[in-house]
């Protein structure tokens, strides 16, 4: 009689031992899945997971709902300005490539102030923002030679540019021919920021110099 009563306690003994094997079994189960997706996931870049880098973190002095640099956060001030000589001059250029036509004493005057903006602004970027580097590879040495080549006739040819201009405008009084001068010396610069632009992103986004200050040389040691 008293095995009988100990039958249904048995039972539920057994029913409970049962269902935390089956339990165990399924996460042991689910475990094997995940490492085997895992080992047969192709090794392809679009699997990887994203990692923080110094770059994602605030800089010092800054904080997360913060995040516009200040200027003194820049390695250097060249890529802060180095994007105005190359629009002014191409924009210069244009206009008084329309002005050729139009002979419009407007349209003088904006190439004026754009090509004299263009010269301050590209003499600054190249001779006084220019970034002085140290430790580059070769190739990157002869991309920023070539760099520096275009950087520089940009600067003579938009310094003469703005005195050939200057002197369209108030000695010349716009005739046609001058106008035409000084558009081919706009066109030549234009060209020459072109390259100068087209080898300095060479060097950020191939030959990685300039990115968190990798290659350049500290301010206050030149």
């Amino acid at each position: 009689m008293k095995k009988l009563l100990y039958l249904p306690l048995i039972a539920l003994l057994y029913t409970l031992l049962s269902c935390s094997t089956a339990h165990a079994h399924g996460d042991e189960k689910h475990e094997k899945t995940a490492s085997t997706a895992a080992e047969v996931l192709p090794p392809d870049s679009t699997h990887t997971q994203p990692t923080v880098t110094a770059a994602a973190q605030p800089a010092q002095g800054q904080d997360a709902e913060n995040v516009r640099a200040a200027l003194d956060d820049f390695p250097n001030r060249h890529p802060l300005f180095v994007h105005f000589p190359i629009v002014l001059l191409l924009v210069a250029a244009a206009v008084q490539l329309a002005n050729t036509i139009f002979l419009k004493k407007e349209l003088d005057w904006i190439t004026t102030s754009l090509t004299i903006v263009s010269f301050v602004m590209a003499y600054y970027v190249a001779e006084i923002a220019h970034p002085h580097t140290s430790g580059l590879t070769e190739r990157a040495k002869q991309v920023l030679e070539q760099h520096d080549f275009y950087a520089e006739w940009t600067i003579y040819l938009s310094g003469i540019a703005a005195g050939g201009q200057l002197l369209n405008q108030f000695l010349f009084k716009g005739k046609r021919w001058s106008i035409i001068a000084v558009t081919l010396l706009l066109a030549g610069a234009a060209y020459f920021v072109s390259m100068a632009g087209h080898y300095g992103a060479q060097l950020v986004h191939i030959e990685g110099v300039g990115p968190q200050g990798n290659y350049l040389e500290a301010e206050h040691g030149h």
